[in-house]
């Protein structure tokens, strides 16, 4: 089995090895219905960042939840250090995650850091978005982490309903 599936399943199991209930058939069957959907729940952007992994894409989910975070900074102090992490990981030219953004928006990024606010990343936020959006959650659907997750919470669920009908 694929490394990454492994250590998704590890983080779904209880003691008995058995995939547990933190995440249900009903919601991983949700995620297909929209991207918006799958980000909504708990676990989706778990499972879509470690698919991302697969793809060596997972910069964007990266950058997509930390300006999540970023967007709940109440001290300005604490903003523009943020800002400056941001920037230097994600935005500038040649960073170690650098994201797939053009060049007029990191150039108003470069200019919004000097006095950062809460939504100067939200222009580069929605570019990322929509990039996973389109590009790698359709691949997503049809990856084996999705597909094997679908698989073993459905066989969980059949003996369970199977064990509870010998009852």
């Amino acid at each position: 089995m694929n490394r990454s599936i492994c250590w998704l399943c590890s983080l779904f199991r209880d003691g008995t090895n058995r995939v547990i209930s933190k995440i249900s058939l009903e919601e991983v069957l949700q995620w297909s219905q929209s991207f918006e959907k799958l980000m909504a729940t708990k676990y989706g952007p778990i499972v879509y960042k470690s698919y991302l992994k697969t793809e060596y894409s997972d910069e964007n989910m990266e950058f997509w939840l930390a300006c999540e975070k970023y967007k709940k900074i109440l001290s300005q102090r604490k903003r523009i250090s943020e800002a400056q992490k941001l920037f230097k990981e994600f935005i500038q030219p040649q960073a170690p995650k650098e994201i797939n953004i053009d060049s007029p928006v990191r150039e108003g990024i470069t200019l919004k850091i000097q006095e950062p606010t809460q939504c100067c990343f939200d222009e580069a936020q929605k570019i990322v978005y929509l990039h996973m959006e389109r590009d790698s959650y359709p691949r997503f659907l049809s990856s084996q982490i999705y597909q094997s997750l679908i698989f073993t919470l459905s066989a969980q669920q059949q003996s369970t309903v199977c064990l509870k009908e010998e009852k």
